[in-house]
């Protein structure tokens, strides 16, 4: 999320990925993907540097996460399918799926 200020100056924060548009003429205009329409007082520069600092921390998180810890004291992360895998699983193996049956009616 993003924060933003409204023309009352009131803040708010936003999600960057819905912004379809940004106009500026004379004020900041976001347009949202559903057609909503919202008036803020930074520039167009401003929002489109906050939208990439918001998607870089987002990357960095990506790849360098914090150890959060879970109830169980497990770090919370990626889990491959080889980490998530038992002693008795075979990745890949076919020969323990269940098959599919037609639904009834």
């Amino acid at each position: 999320m993003i924060v933003v200020t409204r023309l009352n100056d009131s803040r708010f924060a936003i999600n960057p990925d819905l912004i379809e548009r940004i106009h500026s003429n004379p004020d900041t205009t976001l347009v949202m993907v559903d057609g909503a329409k919202y008036i803020v007082t930074e520039s167009m520069d401003e929002v489109v540097e906050r939208i990439a600092a918001y998607r870089a921390r987002v990357l960095a998180l990506a790849y360098e996460p914090q150890p959060a810890q879970r109830g169980n004291g497990r770090p919370l992360g990626l889990v491959s399918a080889a980490d998530d895998a038992g002693p008795d699983d075979d990745i890949g193996d076919t020969g323990n799926t269940v098959p599919l049956r037609p639904r009834r009616k």
